[in-house]
């Protein structure tokens, strides 16, 4: 597959609320045949504006809501990226059996409803511990899972964990439940201009853009770590993996695994992981 003007990686994180800046939320971007480079904060550009002489309030960390409005900017600007960010899009067809839900479209308005965690000022936490019912917001276990439910794709892994499993290291239980209401908000807002992979089709049509779930500890490895932390490797790992595939013209085998008809039926609703073949 070619044609893409940009492969970015994210390195998510499911801390505090979307309005917060995380240092474990980390974004790389790489052009074709390029390295890539960490991209700062749109936040940076208004800073330096602004004059600020304080080194202390520079907004290096981006946040969750930043992410997803720059993700929009750039699809309605017509720039065709491919992002591969970690975390669940989705989770077990045992969920959508439980609560009655049949498309995955039916599934992110169901969860955004009862995981607001896009709105200013939410944790995950705050959700789990039913603090919202206390203003009519949902009650804690309206929408659940359970740690011993995976998804296909986890089950095709040696060691991806369960997106219903919300404590522990290693663990993107807080990650899927804070970023799914952003992929419901990016896809309401740029709609046509980006394809969600697997969901919109196994095979993203040229001229969009295109978002799709990685698992970074595939990549990782392949690279040296140099002076980056944990969470800028992983995001350089994931944009430079992407690149180089590309390049090679070895993406098309990645978006198609070698899955049963009925395996594709049950991961058009759940979600795939981009590099699990």
């Amino acid at each position: 597959m070619s044609g893409f003007d940009l492969f970015i990686g994210i390195d998510y994180s499911g801390a505090e609320a979307p309005t917060s800046r995380l240092k474990e939320l980390q974004v790389y971007a790489a052009k074709p045949g390029g390295l890539p480079e960490p991209v700062k904060t749109p936040a940076i550009a208004s800073f330096l504006a602004s004059g600020s002489k304080n080194p202390q309030s520079v907004p290096r960390y981006w946040t969750r809501s930043e992410i997803a409005h720059w993700l929009i900017g750039l699809a309605k600007d017509g720039i065709r990226f491919f992002v591969g960010i970690d975390h669940g899009f989705s989770f077990p067809e045992s969920y959508f059996k439980r609560y009655g839900l049949k498309t995955w479209s039916q599934f992110l308005d169901d969860f955004a409803r009862y995981w607001p965690t896009d709105q200013d000022h939410v944790y995950v936490d705050f959700v789990r511990d039913g603090m919202l019912a206390r203003d009519g917001g949902p009650p804690p276990g309206a929408r659940v899972g359970r740690t011993n439910e995976f998804r296909l794709c986890e089950r095709w892994t040696s060691s991806a964990k369960s997106v219903f499993q919300l404590d522990g290291q290693g663990t993107v239980g807080k990650s899927t439940h804070a970023g799914i209401p952003w992929v419901k908000h990016i896809r309401d807002a740029a709609g046509d201009h980006v394809h969600f992979w697997p969901f919109d089709g196994w095979q993203p049509p040229a001229g969009r853009a295109a978002i799709a779930e990685v698992y970074p500890s595939i990549f990782r490895n392949r690279y040296a770590r140099e002076s980056r932390s944990a969470d800028e490797h992983d995001a350089y790992a994931v944009a430079r993996w992407l690149s180089e595939s590309a390049a090679r013209g070895t993406l098309d085998h990645y978006f198609n695994p070698p899955l049963t008809p009925d395996e594709r039926r049950v991961a058009r609703l759940e979600g795939w992981i981009v590099g699990v073949v």
